[in-house]
This record gives structure tokens, sequence and C-alpha cells, in this order.
């Protein structure tokens, strides 16, 4: 089998890979317009070839960015944009790999998506009344060990040596580059690299397989794990194993988003709140986003009063954010927020729940104050101003007008 280095210079798969991320709607078509003359130029050659040569990458920038939905920040890692295009072609060519995951592993899956965990878990779980543990490993990314990593890696690919030495060479840099001057750290795989989602996989292997094997219903997405089990005891069990398999690969657990449920509760997983054959979106993003909407209409209306502007322009402003976020997608390499909930939920009060604080910051907006004159700001001028409700256009988008008909929903 080819070594996928050697493929880094071949028109054929840049344009393939071309085709696949613009049919997955990962371009805006000014991006798409670029990336196609990059690719009809051939302007990824010299990188393919410093990577064909045994250079490179480069040291990455490490940088803080926003935690979404919150106020904390998360460390990523960037690699120069020339260098970043190859990578993500490298990524996209480990899909060969794909067969040696575990089907509970639904991270970076080529025809699996995330939420595909829930629809199987559902099924898994249908009249069975089982209780669930739940967990996030604590930086995952960055938190994994790249000597433990290696000899799981080098496994997994013997059949392409040469991509296993440009792993290494990758991985065991340790440097990076951070306000201007280089330093050294233990970056792990580092968070917001290309590859970063497969060499988590790769990582975990073996505590997926471990559940596969023994019939746990278990689901994995990178840092998020939920495990099921008859009872109590067995869960202790199944919890103490899982446990003791993240302290062998030097990870911690994020004791924030460690939780037990019992049989009658409702569980949360990937952002979705599950009972029998309810979907809804889970407590947590509703957190979120609402956090998102207070501190963007708090900004605006500081920016309001600053450059003296009009209600109006505040109040559009944080409607093209949230049109924005919310239907349009900021990132074209991700799913917009509704692509991401619309197709699995069959429940609208989370959506209601957004609806009413949007509405509600909106109004707000109107007046710099919370009181009850911004209810003289009607739904329809709110409409009139491009405003967009999340439970109107789920419904459009389920193709159901008696809105009884939405718990049935697949």
């Amino acid at each position: 089998m080819q070594s996928i280095l050697f493929q880094l210079d071949d028109p054929a798969v840049w344009e393939t890979f071309l085709a696949h991320r613009l049919m997955k709607g990962r371009f805006t078509w000014s991006l798409f317009s670029d990336a196609d003359d990059y690719v009809e130029h051939e302007r990824y050659l010299p990188v393919a070839s410093a990577f064909l040569r045994g250079e490179g990458p480069s040291i990455p920038e490490r940088k803080r960015i926003n935690k979404m939905g919150t106020g904390k920040k998360r460390t990523v890692y960037c690699f120069s944009p020339e260098e970043t295009r190859v990578l993500k072609l490298i990524a996209f060519l480990l899909y060969r790999y794909d067969d040696r995951f575990s089907p509970n592993c639904y991270a970076f899956r080529r025809g699996i998506k995330a939420t595909d965990a829930i629809f199987q878990l559902r099924k898994a779980l249908r009249g069975r009344e089982m209780w669930a543990y739940k967990l996030d490993i604590h930086d995952y990314f960055n938190s994994i060990s790249i000597p433990i990593l290696l000899p799981i890696l080098k496994e997994l690919l013997s059949d392409d040596p040469p991509l296993y030495a440009f792993f290494e060479r990758m991985l065991t840099d340790g440097r990076a580059l951070a306000d201007g001057r280089i330093v050294r750290e233990n970056r792990g795989v580092m968070a917001g690299t290309p590859t970063s989602p497969f060499l988590a996989d790769v990582y975990l292997m073996e505590v997926d397989r471990y559940f596969s094997d023994a019939g746990v219903v278990y689901a994995r997405y990178s840092d998020d794990i939920i495990l099921f089990a008859q009872d109590r005891k067995e869960l202790e069990s199944h919890k103490s194993v899982l446990l003791g398999f993240l302290e062998h690969y030097g990870l911690t657990v994020n004791p924030e988003k460690e939780r037990i449920y019992m049989p009658d509760e409702p569980f949360e997983f990937l952002g979705f709140r599950c009972q029998g054959e309810a979907i809804d979106i889970s407590r947590a993003v509703r957190i979120k986003m609402k956090g998102k909407i207070r501190r963007a209409a708090r900004s605006l209306q500081r920016w309001r009063v600053a450059k003296g502007l009009t209600p109006e322009q505040a109040m559009k402003g944080l409607i093209r954010k949230f049109n924005a976020k919310l239907f349009e997608g900021e990132d074209p390499d991700s799913l917009s927020w509704s692509r991401w909930f619309f197709p699995v939920i069959n429940r609208t009060e989370g959506l209601q729940e957004i609806d009413r604080y949007l509405q509600q910051y909106l109004r707000y907006l109107s007046s710099g104050r919370h009181t009850k004159i911004n209810y003289r700001v009607r739904y329809e001028d709110l409409k009139a101003l491009g405003y967009r409700s999340l439970v109107h256009e789920f419904y459009r988008y389920a193709g159901r007008k008696d809105e009884r008909q939405i718990a049935t929903l697949p």
C-alpha cells in the first residue's frame, strides 16, 4: 500500500479531497474558489515536498481562545496556513484506518456522525431501565502522553513507516511559539491541528475495544464517554475499569462533568438530553447558549451607548450574530448549530427556552434595561428586523405543520 506521504504531491488526490469537502458543505463559494485556485496551481508542492524529505512541520503557534459558550479559555496549536492545508489532506487520507476502530467510537469516522451515537444508544436502551455513568476527560488532546501513544500508533501504521516517522517527528518536537518566543512543553497531540482528532481516537482504542468486546452499552466521542449497566453494582464495576484505563493512560476526569444517572432520569450526552424516545437539547447547551446571548447583548449595549447608535442598530447586530451562529455556521469546517441538533431532537422545550431568552435580550437592547416597557417591541417587530425563531425553523426543517407530530419523528 502506498504511503500517505507519497500521495501529498498527487494532483488527483487533491482534486478528490477538494470535491469531498465541497460535497460535505465545508466550503463557502469564496473559500472554494480560493481552494480550487490553490489546487490548480499546485501551491501545496513546497510543503508536500518538505514533508517527503523528512522536514517539518514547523513550530506551531500556541493560542488561547474562548471556549465555546463559556468565559473560559482553551489552548490550541496552529501551524502555518500552508502546512495546515496539507495536514488536512493527511487527515482525510487517514480514513483508510477507519475500520480499525471499534463501532462505539464516534469521532473522526467515515460515514459516521457524532449524532449517530444518540440514535445507537436509544436503540440499545429501548425498553430497558439502566444506570448510566458519564465523564469528560480534562484537556484530553493536550494531555495525551506521547511516549504512550507512539507504540500504539506505530502498530496501527505498520503498513506506512514513512507516515509513522512523520508523526513521530511532529509529536516529539515539543516546541511551540508563545507570545513571540519559543517554549518547550508537553503539547500532547495539539488540539486545533487537523490530525489531532485521529490521534485522539487512536490513543483510547484499547478502552473502546474492551467495552465493545464485553458487550457493554458504551459510546465515546473524543473526550466524552458514557456507559450503561443494569444496576448500580454493575455500573460501579464498569466505572472502576474505565477510570483504571484512564489512569493508565495518564488522563484525568473533569469533575464538573462527571455524572451518574439513575434509570428514571434523562441522561445528557453530546449536547442532547435523552429519556426514552424523547430527545431534546441538554441543559448544559441551553446554559451555554444563554450565556453567549447575554454577553453579546451587553457588549452591543455598551457599543450602542459609546457610538450613539439607535436601539434598532444594536438589535439588528444581535440578530445577525445569532442567525449566523444558529443557522449558517461561523466555521466552514463545522456544522451550524441547527444542523447539529435539528436532525436528532424530537422535543422543542430547549428551543423554546433559547427563543424566549434571545427575545428578552433583543428587547433589552431597545431600552438598555430589563423592564416591562420593553414589551412594546412586539414579536412582529423583531421579525421585521430579521429575527428567526428556532422553534419555527425546526418545524420548517421537520416539514410538519402539525406541531403535535414532532414527538413521533424518528
